[in-house]
């Protein structure tokens, strides 16, 4: 992150939110959303993705890239309209049918605070201990034969905090609305 000091005017970040607390987290979001230059950004974080980007570049497959302008959210309404317009045009013969419209919710359910709190808990038990992790491997006297287990525990680790952290954000933007 110290390449951000020299203000350059095209970053390549992939995967920037990974390994990142929530403080630095927000620090970086703030830098990445007043930054003026061009940046290209490789994430499975679709929070960060959403506040930051405005131009998406979808992998279909097969060699195929489908180009949107527009944040992550935007590609998924777009998504699911094409998908209705598909089912419209199946549908034709079939007698429409009137749905009530969706209830917006406002703010979280007493559930979703509870399990907010609980995934803030156990994402800071998990850094701590990813963190002891990294801590253990990068001492020089580490046993090597243990240095396999402790790789593939804080692989598993940090594939648990991911989804924590998607989870977490999904819930931040519930509780912004």
């Amino acid at each position: 992150m110290t390449i951000l000091l020299k203000n350059p005017n095209f970053l390549i970040l992939d995967e920037p939110t990974n390994d990142l607390d929530i403080a630095t987290l927000n620090l970086l979001e703030e830098f990445l959303a007043g930054y003026q230059g061009c940046m290209l950004l490789v994430t499975h974080d679709r929070y960060f993705m959403d506040r930051l980007v405005d131009h998406v570049f979808v992998f279909e497959g097969e060699g195929k890239i489908r180009d949107i302008h527009g944040n992550y959210s935007g590609y998924r309404e777009w998504l699911l309209e094409s998908k209705n317009e598909k089912q419209q045009t199946v549908r034709q013969d079939k007698p429409e049918t009137i749905k009530a419209a969706p209830v917006t919710k406002k703010g979280l359910s007493f559930k979703e605070k509870k399990e907010l709190e609980e995934i803030e808990k156990e994402m800071a038990t998990m850094e701590k201990k990813k963190n002891d992790l990294m801590e253990q491997m990068n001492n020089p006297g580490s046993d090597h034969s243990k240095m396999k287990n402790w790789a593939a525990e804080f692989g598993l680790l940090e594939n648990h905090l991911n989804s924590l952290q998607e989870r977490w954000f999904e819930l931040s933007l519930l509780m912004e609305q």
